[in-house]
């Protein structure tokens, strides 16, 4: 059911979602929610994106927890993560 979904919008649009979805993973990193919680943190605050990419929150978790803190603190991460997606 995922796949029509993702497929009826269009790249740019989707690429927005995934980039929220990494920023809310860096803002629960940087709040110091310990990996394996974060997609229900993450639920907990309801987010604006549509469900289905809720499944991408373990998926794309790693990415940030293995960056150091000092990058989680400092960069744009959501920004980075648009900027590959559209590029791809």
């Amino acid at each position: 059911m995922a796949a029509p979904t993702f497929a009826a919008e269009s790249k740019k649009q989707s690429c927005e979602y995934q980039s929220q979805v990494v920023a809310a993973i860096q803002k629960a990193r940087i709040d110091r929610v310990k990996e394996r919680e974060v997609p229900a943190a993450i639920a907990a605050t309801n987010p604006s994106w549509p469900d289905n990419y809720n499944a991408a929150i373990p998926l794309m978790a790693p990415w940030v927890y293995d960056q150091k803190m000092k990058v989680v603190r400092n960069e744009d991460m959501a920004a980075a993560w648009l900027e590959l997606c559209l590029q791809q």
